[in-house]
């Protein structure tokens, strides 16, 4: 079955037909939502609103670890993350829909890990690759046949949050090879691979990064919003898309 976790501007999806909702608690506390169970296209989907459906839990409070277990006891195989960005790189611009290849970690003081505890072995995961490649791959073919222009990879650096990043700090990023700056990539990521679930992301730029284009000296929120009721529609359909073509 196919999970979409919803991000900002993102927490219900409009075109799933919801036929039951399920409350669940994991070992690691509540998710941070219910699952909504659903179809689109004719197909199962799951769908979990990562900030609440109230969108009142901020980047650092997420309980990433609940939100990736429940997924995966729920017999989940595959799961695509919708994150709002904001575009350092040039072509980055608002209303830019990508789909990043690698990731950089700036979060600090998060559980990030299953494996932890004196019960628990040692265990590393190969993290080479952050994004599977197959659903990378299916969601590209899904926005070709959609229609929808979408930038094929980038570097997603994901930091703690709340607040926007400096100026400086989008320029120390550019330097690390980053293209897009969020706050909710991580551990999210990290805890799919750990799960042994599919994970990709389909990341929405809302914005100019701090200190680039319209957002030289400020970043307007108002802007954002706009960006965000158009672009996720174009999102919407992609995923209705990959659904039907699963």
């Amino acid at each position: 079955m196919l999970a979409i976790i919803g991000g900002s501007g993102l927490t219900q999806l409009s075109n799933l037909d919801i036929t039951r909702r399920l409350a669940v608690r994991t070992p690691y506390g509540e998710p941070s939502s219910a699952l909504s169970f659903g179809r689109i296209a004719g197909k199962e989907v799951l769908f979990l609103a990562r900030h609440g459906h109230g969108h009142s839990i901020p980047p650092h409070e997420v309980n990433y670890r609940a939100n990736i277990w429940a997924l995966k006891e729920q017999a989940v195989e595959s799961v695509v993350s919708v994150a709002s960005v904001g575009g350092i790189r040039a072509d980055m611009q608002p209303g830019v829909i990508a789909v990043p290849h690698q990731i950089i970690d700036y979060t600090w003081g998060r559980k990030n890990t299953y494996f932890e505890g004196g019960e628990q072995p040692v265990t590393h995961i190969d993290f080479t690759e952050p994004y599977s490649a197959p659903l990378r791959g299916r969601i590209l073919d899904a926005a070709r046949a959609c229609g929808e222009p979408v930038v094929e990879e980038g570097v997603y650096a994901s930091t703690q949050g709340p607040r926007l990043e400096t100026a400086a700090e989008i320029d120390r990023l550019e330097r690390d090879g980053a293209d897009l700056v969020g706050m909710t990539g991580m551990p999210e990521a990290a805890l799919a691979r750990e799960a042994d679930l599919a994970y990709a992301t389909i990341a929405v730029v809302a914005n100019s990064a701090a200190g680039r284009a319209n957002s030289l000296h400020a970043i307007c929120m108002e802007d954002i919003e706009q960006v965000l009721q158009t672009s996720l529609a174009r999102v919407r359909r992609i995923i209705e898309q990959l659904a039907s073509d699963a």
